[in-house]
């Protein structure tokens, strides 16, 4: 992927998940947020990009982690219920992932619009979805794919 391809109609987002969860959705090609609700996943439209943002390496009491851990690019329409147990049925989106390595937050921090000069700058991960510049995401995204594509 080259980031100077992207359409100017794409929309980009952040979702908080940690890492091990993150991880199960690049393997299965899909995106889950904002534990399985589907009005995050019905604000992208194909073509919007997503990074993903992993607080910690497993929900709970996984180690810190703070990083940028995945990216990829909303592959359709198709918001969906995934029957995880008879209890728990969340939604997904088809993502299509791009090869990327992991970023610490703590390296662009000065560098993104919604981070920079702000002590509290971890507030806004705590809505587990939302929208950032083009800008930020072409940062962020250059970082992670930086050492990735080779």
């Amino acid at each position: 992927m080259r980031l100077n391809e992207i359409s100017e109609q794409s929309r980009f987002w952040i979702g908080v998940v940690s890492a091990s969860h993150v991880k199960r959705g690049e393997l299965g090609g899909f995106a889950q947020l904002c534990h399985g609700k589907s009005a995050p996943l019905r604000r992208m439209r194909p073509g919007d990009w997503l990074i993903y943002y992993s607080p910690r390496t497993d929900m709970g009491k996984g180690i810190p982690l703070q990083a940028f851990t995945a990216i990829g690019e909303a592959a359709d329409d198709n918001v969906y219920e995934y029957p995880m147990t008879e209890s728990f049925v969340p939604f997904r989106r088809n993502i299509r992932y791009i090869p990327c390595r992991e970023v610490k937050i703590s390296d662009l921090l000065e560098r993104l619009s919604f981070t920079r000069g702000n002590r509290s700058w971890g507030y806004s991960f705590r809505f587990g979805h939302f929208e950032i510049q083009r800008e930020d995401f072409l940062t962020i995204a250059g970082s992670m794919l930086s050492d990735a594509e080779g």
